[in-house]
């Protein structure tokens, strides 16, 4: 493995960190390895969730890598399958991602933040989209983040590349949780676990549902869901899982999930 990046295996949670000083900024190389090792998550059966993180304590993520853009890297180079680190445009992807801030997270840093599923992140965190100062428009950044805040407050920080302290990405729901920052990966894999409790089928559906449901109306949607045309919903239904988990809590006992 690159050594910009380090992988830590202990199934069913699979932590991947951006390990690259000084401030764990990606070039496309490094984008096109993590899009490697989350194609290979999105498909290995062993594995129900991944955590994203940088190393150390400053930066989570700076984004894409102007050391590299500085030698000639393109704005528009190839990142990868997954698009900039590994899974920002990686649609099949069913499993979900949890971001562990620990730091700054800038530009592409941020736009994976913005990409997760779920996020936790320490109190010294801070957000920010600067690449209009830089002299060049955010991509997923500026798609995603008015979808996730008010579209006048999205506005004010792609325009003007300020950043955001945990307490105000706590009040736009940008984070799941908000720690101290020694607690952080102990909250991170506290929640990882929690979720590994579900059936791994329904956990993909709901995923999927989700995704392939956000830009429709509520008849609009069901109709999509209940026509089959979101695989895992209609996988998960038909499961045994779907029958080990009523069975199970009448019998007063774990289930044991098969993902079959």
């Amino acid at each position: 493995m690159d050594p910009g990046l380090r992988i830590v295996k202990e199934p069913p949670v699979l932590e991947v960190v951006i390990d690259r000083p000084k401030a764990n900024a990606v070039d496309s190389g490094t984008s096109r390895l993590m899009g490697e090792v989350f194609l290979t998550f999105r498909d290995d059966t062993d594995y129900r969730v991944a955590i994203l993180t940088g190393a150390g304590d400053r930066f989570f993520s700076a984004g894409w890598d102007l050391a590299a853009a500085s030698e000639g890297e393109s704005y528009e180079a190839d990142w990868g399958p997954g698009g900039f680190g590994g899974f920002t445009e990686l649609e099949s992807l069913n499993k979900p991602v949890i971001c562990a801030v620990n730091g700054i997270a800038a530009g592409g840093g941020f736009e994976m933040v913005l990409a997760a599923d779920l996020v936790v992140a320490a109190d010294t965190a801070q957000f920010l989209l600067p690449e209009a100062l830089l002299g060049f428009p955010p991509d997923t950044g500026a798609v995603r983040l008015p979808r996730h805040i008010p579209p006048v407050i999205a506005k004010e920080l792609l325009l003007t590349g300020r950043r955001m302290g945990m307490e105000e990405a706590d009040r736009w729901g940008l984070v799941n949780q908000v720690v101290p920052a020694p607690k952080l990966m102990e909250a991170v894999r506290r929640l990882a676990r929690r979720i590994c409790e579900a059936a791994p089928l329904a956990t993909e559906a709901i995923l999927e549902m989700i995704r392939a449901t956000s830009q429709m109306g509520l008849a609009e949607a069901m109709a999509h869901i209940r026509a089959g045309r979101v695989a895992s919903y209609r996988a998960a239904l038909d499961s045994s899982d779907a029958v080990e988990g009523p069975r199970a809590f009448a019998e007063k006992r774990p289930p044991r999930w098969t993902g079959a």
